[in-house]
C-alpha cells in the first residue's frame, strides 16, 4: 500500500503537476490553497443543504476542483493529466442564472446584512468570505503571472452567488435578516 505522506514537503516546498518544486508560500500555491479551502467549506455546507441547493453546491465544488487543478498546473507540460477540464464563460453564466433565481425570491436589498441566520445560511456566509479571500489571492497571482481571466470572473461571481444563496436559504426558512444600519443593529 502506498503511503499518504511523501516527506518531500518537509523542506517547505511542494510540487506542481509537471514535477517542478516551488515554495509553499508561492503566490500560485497560495491561490490554489485558498480555492481548496473554499471547496472544503462548501463540502461542509452541502452536509446540511437540501436538494436542489446541495446539488448546485456540489456542481460548484467540481468547478473549483478544476480551477485548483488549473492553478496548480499552469506553465507545466502536462496540466493535471489528459482529462483536464477548464472553466469557461458558460460556467460563469450558470452562476449568474443561479444568482438571478435566488434573488427573485427574497426582498430587495436595502441595507448591509450581517452574516448568520440558519446553519446553512451561516455556512454560506463563511464560504462567501473564503471565496473573497481566494479571489484576492488570484488577483495577486495575476499581477505576477498569467492566469486566464475566467478564473477570476468565476470567483467574483461565486462570491455574489454565495451571498444570494445565504439570503435565499434564510428567507425560505423564515429567518429574518439582521441588517446593519450605521451604528446600530436592527433585527
Amino acid at each position: 500500500m502506498a503511503k499518504l505522506y511523501t516527506r518531500t514537503g518537509d523542506d517547505g516546498t511542494t510540487g506542481f503537476a509537471g514535477g517542478r518544486r516551488v515554495s509553499k508560500s508561492a503566490l500560485r500555491v497560495c491561490a490554489y490553497g485558498e480555492v481548496d479551502e473554499l471547496n472544503a467549506v462548501l463540502g461542509w455546507t452541502s452536509c446540511e443543504a437540501k436538494v436542489p441547493l446541495r446539488d448546485q453546491v456540489r456542481e460548484v465544488q467540481r468547478a473549483l476542483f478544476a480551477m485548483g487543478a488549473e492553478l496548480a498546473s499552469a506553465n507545466e507540460s502536462n496540466p493535471a493529466g489528459s482529462n483536464f477540464v477548464q472553466l469557461n464563460e458558460k460556467d460563469v453564466q450558470q452562476l449568474e442564472r443561479w444568482i438571478d433565481q435566488a434573488c427573485e425570491s427574497v426582498p430587495a436589498l436595502k441595507h448591509f446584512v450581517l452574516p448568520g441566520g440558519t446553519e446553512v445560511g451561516a455556512r454560506l456566509h463563511v464560504a462567501r468570505a473564503v471565496c473573497r479571500r481566494a479571489e484576492r489571492a488570484v488577483v495577486a497571482l495575476m499581477q505576477a503571472e498569467a492566469v486566464r481571466p475566467v478564473v477570476l470572473q468565476y470567483l467574483n461571481r461565486l462570491g455574489d452567488l454565495l451571498f444570494a444563496w445565504a439570503r435565499y436559504v434564510n428567507h425560505t426558512a423564515g429567518q429574518e435578516e439582521v441588517v446593519w444600519e450605521g451604528d446600530r443593529v436592527n433585527p
